[in-house]
């Protein structure tokens, strides 16, 4: 059974940094595209990043030039290296696939950016 794990998040100062992890159970993984997502308080789930299985890359504005997708296809696992992290980063990640599938929605990780 498809499952993704989330973790890595926590609280950290305006301007630092933090790695999330997703753990993916299922080889199916390895060939689709990840994503990254975040839900503020108050609002709704937003795509932070993806990642095609060949490694290309994308970033919401938002992010640009911050944050870093990468993945492990070996291992199952995409990352999600945060930098310059401002307070409205503050929210819940959360991994899917990207287009997401609902029935994959996991815990996902707090991140809470404050000082």
């Amino acid at each position: 059974q498809a499952q993704l794990v989330e973790s890595g998040g926590g609280l950290v100062q305006p301007g630092g940094s933090l790695r999330l992890s997703c753990a993916a159970s299922g080889s199916i993984f390895r060939i689709r595209t990840m994503g990254w997502y975040r839900q503020a308080p108050g609002k709704e789930r937003e795509l932070v990043a993806s990642i095609t299985s060949d490694g290309s890359t994308d970033y919401a504005d938002s992010v640009k030039g911050r944050f870093t997708i990468s993945r492990d296809n070996a291992e199952n696992t995409v990352y999600l290296q945060m930098n310059s992290l401002k307070p409205e980063d503050t929210g819940v990640y959360y991994c899917n696939l990207y287009p997401y599938r609902s029935a994959l929605w996991g815990q996902g990780t707090q991140v809470t950016v404050s000082s």
